[in-house]
């Protein structure tokens, strides 16, 4: 019975294979796009292009660069780093140069989390914060870090993390201090 079925769909697919998927038109067996390949054939134009190029010197293909994005009038497009970074380069240049020349003290970019003590009868609920601000500590470790305390929890943190850190550590009873 099954086979009875799959005859009438196999011819029609036969059929339609002779097709093609996008045109509907016939296919020529030997007329198909040759898939690119390392033996491919290229043009004597398209080599010699390739050989001046080649034995171009540095500053020459920077030229042709920009020669190439003048004529095809193509945009310059940063680079992806730096893209996350335009917007707000662009948003405010004015403000960021006056905060720069307001503040020649370096701005500091990296802060420890420093323990520096704790309360005995808060000792256990620092110890499991110890364990979740540090990944990989047991608890036998965690015990002995909160009690060499004053230790650096976390180091080279951001602004924002060393405080969420500290206010975490402090709200569990330990006394945590911004370094």
């Amino acid at each position: 019975m099954l086979a009875r079925t799959l005859r009438p769909i196999s011819k029609a697919f036969r059929s339609s294979a002779k097709y093609s998927q996008t045109a509907g038109l016939p296919l020529n067996e030997g007329s198909a796009a040759p898939l690119p390949s390392e033996d491919r054939a290229i043009s004597s134009k398209v080599s010699s292009l390739v050989e001046e190029i080649a034995n171009l010197s540095l500053l020459d293909v920077s030229d042709l660069n920009w020669a190439l994005k003048k004529r095809l009038n193509i945009p310059d497009q940063p680079l992806m780093a730096a893209s996350a970074f335009a917007p707000a380069a662009v948003a405010a240049p004015a403000a960021q140069a006056e905060a720069e020349a307001a503040s020649d003290v370096p701005q500091k970019m990296t802060f420890t989390v420093k323990l520096t003590k704790f309360d005995d009868t808060k000792k256990i609920a620092i110890i499991k914060e110890i364990r979740n601000a540090i990944p990989g500590l047991n608890l036998v470790q965690a015990k002995k870090f909160v009690e060499t305390a004053p230790v650096n929890v976390k180091e080279d943190l951001g602004k924002a993390e060393a405080e969420e850190l500290k206010s975490i550590l402090e709200k569990a009873g330990a006394v945590i201090e911004i370094v």
